[in-house]
């Protein structure tokens, strides 16, 4: 039995929620375990840290070994990742029980080579565009539910049940079919992952990956520091998450232009809206921030979506994949980590300012692969 779109959008949410979890929390994490606000940009850092590690030497493996048994052996670990996390007494068990959690959560992007592998030629950018709003919707909802959670019976139950989830979703992967792999040795993998970046059109999906998740990173790690200075409760912060879902809105209609050759024109007008967006942000109201944001997700994820289905091939899935998500890890960690520390220095309007300029090199290298493609679809007048 074939897993559906559905389950795997669902498993595939589940496993990136646990990510950004703590980003509605940091302020009462650090509160607990004595660490200052304006360093608690940490937790998000040092869980993408391991999401990038994991990127790079797990996600591979899908073109190994059976990508059905290895997702169900990631959630299992995930799980237990989670349940240090919800049990750590102190901040160096903490953050490496968010370490670990980063680290296996990028089962995320397995699941999407997985369906990609599933899927026909025509059906593969709805395909990942379904999984894709399950992320979305796993990435924003997690602030909701994380908060309402906490203020029902603390953070550390946050994790707790998150670890319950997890076991179960792997126990549902064991009654769907094995999927078989290419025979390739470890070290051989790791190398041709590597060798994408000799790749033109992986290059410009992969930068443009690591601006505009770094734009995204910015807002919603960040996000929770002038919320709380206007004394909202977790659950009021959380809420934000509840707006910023309707950016899964953009990842069918990104996947379907995308089938149809139009992923240039979505990257150019997405990058537009991913950098005009700060201005609207930038008010500091509460409408302005619920209105920015909006238009922030959509952005991204149209651009997220369009990235990963002009990359795509069968053969190379989850390496293109995983060394694909690797800068959006990149962007987001150093996204997380400035932002806090801007906030403190030079308060939200510094924080604007970063977002933008990730905005405005997302925008920059969409121009620049635009113009690359053109010449080298342009006929050659002295050919004969």
């Amino acid at each position: 039995m074939q897993p559906t779109r559905l389950f795997l959008a669902v498993a595939a949410g589940m496993a990136v929620a646990t990510v950004y979890f703590a980003q509605p929390l940091l302020v009462t994490m650090g509160s607990d375990l004595g660490i200052a606000s304006g360093t608690v940009g940490v937790f998000v850092t040092v869980t993408q840290l391991g999401y990038a590690a994991g990127l790079f030497f797990l996600v591979p493996l899908g073109d190994l070994l059976d990508r059905r048994r290895l997702i169900r052996l990631q959630f299992l670990l995930l799980a237990t990742a989670l349940l240090l996390t919800g049990i750590a007494q102190n901040a160096a068990m903490l953050l490496a029980g968010l370490a670990a959690v980063g680290a296996l959560a990028v089962v995320t992007q397995s699941l999407v080579a997985y369906g990609a592998a599933l899927s026909a030629p025509a059906d593969r950018g709805r395909t990942v565009g379904t999984i894709t709003s399950g992320i979305v919707l796993g990435i924003l909802l997690a602030r909701t539910v994380s908060g309402v959670v906490t203020d029902l019976v603390g953070w550390r139950a946050v994790y707790l049940l998150a670890c319950v989830a997890c076991l179960a979703i792997a126990s549902r992967l064991a009654a769907t079919t094995p999927q078989m792999q290419a025979h390739l040795t470890y070290g051989a993998l790791l190398r041709s992952t590597l060798s994408l970046g000799w790749e033109p059109l992986f290059r410009e999906s992969a930068l443009r990956a690591f601006f505009i998740f770094g734009s995204f990173s910015t807002l919603w790690s960040s996000i929770a520091l002038p919320l709380t200075s206007r004394s909202l409760s977790h659950t009021e912060i959380g809420a934000f998450g509840l707006i910023g879902a309707a950016g899964a809105l953009a990842a069918g209609p990104a996947g379907r232009l995308a089938d149809r050759g139009r992923g240039r024109l979505v990257t150019i007008a997405a990058s537009v809206l991913l950098a005009t967006s700060w201005a609207v942000i930038a008010s500091g109201s509460l409408a302005g921030l619920a209105i920015g944001a909006i238009l922030l997700d959509l952005a991204v994820q149209a651009i997220h979506v369009t990235n990963q289905s002009m990359i795509y091939r069968p053969e190379l899935g989850s390496r293109l994949i995983g060394g694909y998500m690797v800068f959006y890890s990149l962007g987001s960690g150093l996204g997380a980590i400035a932002s806090t520390a801007l906030y403190e220095r030079a308060g939200w309007g510094g924080v604007c300012l970063l977002g933008a300029a990730f905005g405005a090199g997302s925008l920059v290298t969409s121009v620049r692969g635009a113009r690359r493609s053109a010449r080298a679809s342009r006929p050659c007048e002295s050919c004969p």
